[in-house]
């Protein structure tokens, strides 16, 4: 037997499914932010980030049918949205660099370092990282995928992506430190 997920918004999904436009249009404002925002910090492009926005929607409303409430709508969304920022990105050629055979360091226990550090100073910070560094950091630190999932989602080995996770902090610490902002 299959878990359903029910959230606040499943009367919404159900009238979409009935092809409610009201209904879509109620899910679009509810949500649109959100994913305008986890595209932006993956493809650092504003007009990128509002093409996939709008892909992304049109994609749900019309697979709304597949969407069998095993996760809130707004968890199924952000999938789309990651995956079609992810393509985006590939469009643009990014390439992750592939170290195999590095030794990393242990992850530290906690990025307690950041939570100190003002919000907005690290995403803009971050906005300066190359994009594999950045994709990497964002899918880790802000939207909590672990290194097989990310490896997963980016077609690439978890090596890589600790690897990139690791680079990408030390770059956007000594970003920060330029500007003043960590010690």
């Amino acid at each position: 037997m299959e878990a359903v997920y029910i959230d606040k918004n499943s009367s919404l999904v159900d009238a979409c499914r009935k092809g409610s436009r009201k209904a879509q249009f109620d899910l679009y404002k509810l949500y649109a932010r959100a994913m305008y925002n986890v595209s932006v910090r993956i493809l650092n492009d504003e007009a990128e980030a509002e093409d996939v926005l709008q892909e992304a929607f049109l994609d749900a409303f019309t697979r709304i049918g597949d969407f069998r409430q095993e996760t809130t709508f707004g968890l199924w969304l952000k999938q789309i949205v990651i995956n079609r920022s992810i393509n985006y990105l590939r469009k643009r050629k990014v390439e992750l660099v592939s170290v195999d055979e590095v030794d990393l360091p242990a992850e530290e226990a906690a990025d307690g370092e950041y939570e100190q550090l003002q919000a907005d100073a690290v995403r803009k910070a971050m906005m300066l990282l190359p994009d594999g560094y950045r994709v990497v950091l964002s899918l880790y630190l802000l939207e909590g995928y672990d290194h097989e999932e990310i490896a997963h989602i980016l077609q690439i080995s978890e090596v890589t992506s600790r690897s990139q996770y690791m680079r990408g902090k030390k770059k956007l610490v000594e970003i920060l430190e330029k500007s003043g902002i960590a010690r």
